[in-house]
């Protein structure tokens, strides 16, 4: 063959690849509501810039001789997103279902080691039917190897999964292990085990996507992060997430221009209801405080009594950890411990800033959140934030009681700045639970018990439910008028950009 029949030949081969599954397959996906693997990457990246690696891999199992899988079934490769590198898979449910064998396992496992290299952000779009049964082991082997990478590269590049078609059996643990999870409405299950086994081991009947769609791990479970109508908004949610981030927990999350200007903001001083009985959207405070329309909540459906999320102030990311006097009084409970405490991590892994709203009267009182572990599950806020590195700034607004008040980053665990309003009621304990402690036998004995506990709730109220004790002792940094909050949470941040990190980089570990 001469040079030009070789490059006719590669061209030949490359174009054959490139089809997948071949036409029909691709019509079907398509019939589905779903796109390729490649349109899928070509969605996300920037226009232009996908570079395709390890193309002509192929399987080499005996077991499935003269099958044809091209690109044996998932595609690899770099490319950008706002203009930074990132390193993407995409499965192929047009070949083979999608399903992982021994090369499919290697091709991500190089992108993997090549984007932890690069010092890049990988994506990771999954819809495979799961192992490849007939390279058994090889199979198991494989997805061992891409667990083992998505833990030792943990907290050190972002990683990102989008859910976009069935993942099940042991295919879950990898999106589980990574930084952040999305799923495509009525496109998406993830499960360990499915329903017609389900109903063979327990008799239990249940759908596939009561079982594994994206309303049940949402709203229920917590393993997905985020839920998006179609394919387009999933992976532009991955763009927004990733504009966040820096590329690497080597570097400083990007930083978007900020004119100044809109640093006070008057409609904060009327936020706080007069009556600490009465709840507020805490909402309201974030769209405030932060830079207009910069809130990317996350988990949003999710333990809704903690509200999560990643912002900017003047044009610097931060994440938000806030309690939410909407649900649950803002009390902290099982579930509100763990969100907060996973997000925390990944701030802490890449340099995100933290920003602690509170207002919590406690922890959720009760003999299911005793037998469910809230010792332990409350522990580990007390834990990663204490560990954190990246600046912390803490903000009450107002309640802040006993633990709970600790466990939201008190100067104690380690906030850098701690700013109150002057609604803030720092404490051990409410007045109604602190008077019938202290003053129980005065009340007992006396002729008109009811008007002897209101004074006593009044008095201690006006002694301890207030932010000037905490000042007294150096608790609180500074009071200040919640108009000016914007305003200090900014200089704030700008004191801290230097703050000194140890050089150990701490994994983003599922809780």
């Amino acid at each position: 063959m001469n040079t030009a029949e070789k490059l006719a030949l590669m061209s030949e081969k490359t174009a054959h690849i490139q089809q997948g599954g071949g036409a029909k397959a691709i019509e079907k996906q398509h019939n589905m509501g779903k796109q390729t693997a490649r349109e899928r990457i070509q969605m996300l990246l920037d226009e232009g810039t996908f570079i395709e690696l390890d193309t002509f891999v192929a399987h080499r199992n005996l077991n499935l001789q003269g099958k044809d899988i091209p690109a044996d079934g998932v595609v690899t490769g770099y490319g950008k997103i706002d203009g930074r590198t990132v390193f993407v898979f995409a499965q192929d449910f047009t070949v083979q279902g999608g399903a992982l064998g021994e090369m499919h396992a290697k091709k991500i496992c190089k992108a993997l080691d090549m984007a932890a290299q690069a010092g890049a952000p990988l994506i990771g779009l999954n819809d495979s039917g799961g192992a490849r049964i007939q390279e058994a082991v090889d199979a198991l082997s494989g997805y061992g190897q891409i667990f083992y990478r998505n833990s030792v590269y943990s907290g050190k590049i972002p990683q990102i999964s989008v859910i976009m078609g069935p993942c099940a059996g042991g295919a879950v643990y990898s999106p589980a292990l990574t930084d952040f999870i999305l799923m495509v409405e009525k496109e998406s299950q993830m499960f360990i085990t499915g329903p017609a086994v389900i109903k063979a081991t327990t008799g239990e009947e249940i759908t596939v996507e009561e079982l594994g769609g994206t309303d049940t791990h949402t709203a229920t479970s917590g393993v997905a992060h985020l839920a998006a109508a179609d394919e387009a908004s999933a992976l532009k949610a991955v763009r927004d997430i990733l504009s966040y981030l820096p590329s690497s927990a080597k570097e400083k999350p990007p930083v978007l221009p900020y004119t100044p200007g809109d640093e006070i903001r008057p409609e904060l001083d009327a936020l706080i209801p007069d009556s600490a009985r009465h709840p507020y959207d805490i909402h309201d405070v974030i769209d405030q405080i932060f830079d207009p329309g910069s809130f990317l909540e996350i988990q949003p459906v999710y333990a809704d009594n903690i509200v999560v999320g990643f912002a900017r102030v003047a044009g610097r990311s931060v994440g938000i950890i806030a309690n939410q006097p909407y649900s649950m009084g803002g009390c902290l409970d099982v579930n509100a411990s763990d969100k907060a405490s996973r997000f925390i991590q990944c701030c802490d892994a890449f340099n995100v800033p933290l920003v602690n709203l509170v207002d919590v009267p406690g922890f959720l009182p009760g003999v299911d959140q005793e037998f469910a572990g809230i010792i332990r599950h409350g522990a580990k806020l007390l834990y990663v934030y204490s560990v954190a590195q990246t600046p912390k700034i803490t903000i009450v607004l107002r309640k802040a009681y006993g633990g709970s008040y600790l466990a939201m980053c008190s100067k104690d665990l380690g906030a850098d700045v701690l700013l109150a309003w002057p609604t803030a009621e720092i404490a051990v304990m409410g007045a109604d639970g602190a008077v019938n402690v202290i003053y129980r036998k005065e009340i007992e004995a006396a002729a008109d018990k009811a008007a002897t506990r209101a004074e006593k709730i009044e008095e201690y109220a006006s002694r301890y439910e207030t932010p000037y004790i905490a000042a007294e002792r150096g608790f609180v940094d500074m009071l200040i008028r919640p108009a000016d909050t914007r305003r200090y949470l900014i200089e704030s941040l700008i004191m801290l950009e230097n703050k000194p990190r140890q050089t150990q980089i701490r994994g983003n570990m599922p809780l």
